[in-house]
């Protein structure tokens, strides 16, 4: 895998294989996780402002070229960040185990689901792009 950090967490552009989607995603969830549970109230408070857009802006990124591979438009990251902040503490409520469901389908459409084979309207296919 040719690794490319920047084009994978500052843009948006192009599409993106499954192996390095899941990379990206597991290193913002786990960048995320060990900063809820370093940051103590205060310091959550002054940081959170600056961490959250910046993990969210990546987050929109990984993703957006996720659904491009899969064929669908970026704008379904807004409504799977949305989901995913929106469950990131426990479940409470109804809409919380609906946001969880449409979570479980992101999980299985981007994270197993193989891309569009050839190229499609958001570029040539990333895998075999890496092969040629």
């Amino acid at each position: 895998m040719n690794a490319d950090w920047g084009a994978l967490f500052f843009t948006a552009d192009g599409r993106l294989a499954r192996t390095p989607f899941l990379i990206g995603a597991a290193v913002l969830i786990v960048l995320g996780a060990i900063y809820e549970a370093v940051a103590g109230v205060t310091l959550h408070w002054l940081t959170g402002w600056f961490v959250y857009p910046a993990l969210i802006y990546g987050g929109a990124c990984v993703l957006s070229k996720r659904l491009h591979d899969r064929g669908k438009s970026g704008w379904w990251a807004a409504v799977i960040l949305f989901a995913l902040v929106a469950v990131w503490q426990p479940p409470l409520n109804p809409a919380d185990v609906l946001l969880t469901v449409l979570l479980l389908w992101a999980t299985v459409e981007l994270g197993v689901m193989p891309g569009e084979q050839g190229t499609n309207r958001y570029g040539a296919n990333p895998l075999r792009t890496v092969a040629a």
